[in-house]
């Protein structure tokens, strides 16, 4: 009650502005809060986080749903991707089910021309000749049509000369079951062979570390494959995943950016025999430009990488995906060595390839730490004409005219009444300068 009336009291003030109603809850007697705030902030930023979805998984499953397809039929066009396409437990059953299928089919006819003819009713009737000897009812025509279609021939039930229907039949059967087989066989090889397995000893460092490199802020993370057949003409992209809202107030939701891994020096094509980290240079191309170490806790990103590359014992193309957001991104941090010699080779060692350790680097983005030299550069270069200026204040003037037509020689020098200075005369002289 009494925090009610403290909240009444406050709104009804004439001279209340927005920022005191955002002072109110510190007006909370602390009787009635104690831990309350504490706990309720800490609950909503775990339940954001909760909440924080992947476009693509570590393992490099996209997280993306097709709803309300209109025109399945076009799946239908292209039977073969989409039998390929199935999971395991859906293709066996396709599998399957195209044989037994078959098997029913033609055993009915079979059984329904035996019945049509009034075989059925004659059988053991020595003057009768049947279209199928032996086939009496539907199992028995299930029975041949199977024996058939598999080439067993337990050598009971044949097609008789007497029954054209019967030899045409055969040959429809016979025809299809090669079709199914062919289909089904090549399905089965193309699922089993297919790459999608080998992606998962190409490998990805669990988190990205942002660090200097040759005086230049970049993001790395680092790759390695674990097998000896090592990938045919590896290459690497990335992709960035970030909505935002244009000046016309359009709202664009997961909007891909491309990442520059190398592609513009060829640094992007990899000889993956041993784990290498990949760097994506923060210049004033890169969406991070104006990305703070502050400004990375704040931000909603997702960074997705794409390894490409042919597989040496298939010849087949595979692909290897992962994703980092902004959480799993280390500020300040770089990647320790895994690879040593030993006994005339190298060793990898991959128990350090997550392994990161700290290193100074500074919070402030690329673009302010190039601004920051840019102005180092110009202070210097300032200082360096204000030295030439006290060492030759005459100089600057009458000696640009001169030199603009016969170049710094010692002829113009002299009659403009300035001596040829030595390195160590300008130097002393300097000196005396700034000592008066």
């Amino acid at each position: 009650d009494t925090a009610k009336n403290d909240a009444q009291q406050q709104v009804s003030e004439p001279g209340s502005t927005d920022s005191d109603l955002q002072g109110f809850v510190p007006n909370i007697p602390s009787s009635a809060r104690k831990k309350t705030p504490t706990r309720s902030i800490v609950s909503f930023s775990s339940t954001n986080k909760q909440q924080r979805q992947r476009y693509v998984t570590k393992m490099g499953k996209c997280q993306v749903n097709l709803g309300r397809i209109q025109e399945k039929k076009r799946f239908l066009s292209d039977i073969f991707t989409t039998i390929v396409d199935l999971k395991y437990r859906w293709f066996l059953f396709v599998f399957m089910m195209c044989y037994i299928i078959t098997w029913v089919v033609f055993g009915i006819i079979y059984f329904f021309d035996a019945w049509i003819r009034d075989d059925v009713n004659h059988i053991g009737d020595p003057e009768w000749k049947p279209c199928i000897e032996n086939v009496d009812n539907f199992i028995s025509a299930l029975l041949f049509s199977v024996e058939s279609q598999r080439t067993i021939g337990y050598g009971s039930r044949i097609v008789t000369a007497d029954c054209t229907e019967g030899v045409i039949l055969l040959m429809a059967q016979s025809i299809v079951g090669s079709m199914i087989d062919a289909l089904m066989v090549g399905c089965m090889f193309v699922k089993i062979s297919r790459p999608k397995k080998r992606a998962q000893t190409l490998i990805f460092s669990k988190k990205c570390v942002v660090s200097h490199r040759d005086e230049k802020l970049c993001l790395m993370f680092r790759i390695g494959d674990l097998r000896d057949s090592h990938m045919v003409d590896a290459k690497i992209r990335a992709k960035l995943i970030k909505s935002r809202q244009t000046k016309e107030g359009e709202f664009i939701p997961l909007e891909q950016s491309e990442l520059n891994l190398g592609y513009d020096t060829g640094e992007d094509r990899l000889f993956l025999v041993e784990p290498q980290i990949i760097c994506h240079v923060i210049n004033d191309h890169s969406p991070f430009w104006e990305m703070t170490a502050e400004s990375l806790k704040r931000e909603q990103f997702e960074i997705i990488v794409i390894l490409e590359g042919i597989v040496e014992a298939t010849g087949m193309t595979c692909q290897a995906r992962t994703s980092y957001i902004e959480d799993e991104i280390l500020w300040g941090y770089r990647f320790e060595p895994c690879m040593t010699l030993e006994k005339g080779a190298f060793r990898v060692d991959y128990s350090r390839f997550e392994k990161t350790f700290e290193v100074q680097t500074p919070a402030a983005s690329a673009k302010e730490t190039y601004e920051l030299k840019e102005m180092e550069r110009q202070d210097q270069s300032t200082l360096s004409l204000y030295w030439d200026h006290l060492v030759h204040p005459c100089f600057s003037a009458e000696l640009n005219d001169v030199l603009q037509d016969e170049g710094p020689t010692e002829e113009p020098l002299a009659r403009l009444g300035i001596p040829n200075i030595t390195e160590e005369e300008t130097s002393a002289e300097f000196q005396n300068q700034i000592d008066v």
